[in-house]
This record gives C-alpha cells, structure tokens and sequence, in this order.
C-alpha cells in the first residue's frame, strides 16, 4: 500500500501540460472554464508524449456546440494507419448552460474563445478556455515593459 502512495507523484508529475503563452500575451483574459476533450486514442498517446501546440488554436460555437479549431498533435509515430489528422476540429465537452453563456459573451465586439492550457486530470484531458478581447499594439508594449521591469529586478536581488 506504501508502495503505491510513493509512484503516485511521480506518475503524475510525469504527465504533461500545455500552456499558451501566446495567449497570455495577445488577449487580456476576461473569464476561464474548464472543458474536456473528445479526442482519438492516438491523440492521447501523442499528448502524453507532449507533441501538442496550442499557439495557432481558437473555439468556436457552430451548431450549438463547442469545437477546438487549429490545435495541432502531431501523429502518433506507432500509429500506421489508425492514426489522426493532426489539425482536425476536436469536439469541447461542455455543459449547454455554459456553451450558451459563452455564445451569449461572444456577440459582443472582439470578444473569442481561446484555450490557455492543456492538462490531465484524473487520467482525462482536460483544455482550459478563456474568454478573451485582443491587445492592442500598446497593451503589448506595456505587457513586454512590465516583463523586462520584473526580469531587471530579479537580476538586481541576484547580483
């Protein structure tokens, strides 16, 4: 029983998770959600290698659902023929009530859904979505000002 309680970390700190730094620093986010994905056998095995890139990726709402459009896994090397398309749509499992919140939000001006990270929970993938509005060039130039601010004053406590 002791034995099973020590791999448990380990295996979990083995699993990997995406984040989308270019999102972070394109959009100022409004709200975040937690969804999980219908995904292919050979996708899990390709994310658990961590070949996923979320940097292109974006949702959008068609037909009443939720559909993840632009995030590339790469193909599962083992996979011959079984193997999936690695920018397909990906199905986003949510809640109606949440799906319609989110349609809601999105009929105002600049507002889009963007996923911030990728991540296991409970041996399930799991995307984190925000509801973001685009920065302005400015925004950025403020966003890289106050990163560079930080990085001078952590070399000035080192040095």
């Amino acid at each position: 029983m002791a034995r099973a309680a020590a791999q448990a970390p380990d295996r979990k700190a083995a699993e990997p998770h995406v984040d989308n730094r270019r999102a972070r620093f394109e959009y100022f986010i409004m709200e975040r959600f937690e969804a999980g994905l219908a995904l292919t056998g050979t996708e899990i095995k390709s994310i658990r290698g961590g070949h996923v890139s979320l940097a292109e990726a974006y949702a959008r709402i068609r037909d009443g659902e939720l559909w993840l459009v632009g995030m590339h896994i790469a193909p599962y090397k083992e996979g011959s023929w079984l193997n999936h398309e690695p920018l397909r749509p990906r199905k986003v499992l949510m809640h109606r009530k949440e799906i319609d919140k989110l349609a809601g939000q999105m009929g105002e001006k600049g507002l889009t859904i963007v996923p911030l990270r990728l991540y296991f929970k409970r041996g399930m993938v799991k995307v984190e979505l925000g509801l973001a509005r685009g920065k302005k060039l400015w925004d950025k130039r403020s966003s890289i000002k106050e990163r560079d601010a930080v990085r001078e004053a952590a070399r000035a406590v080192r040095g």
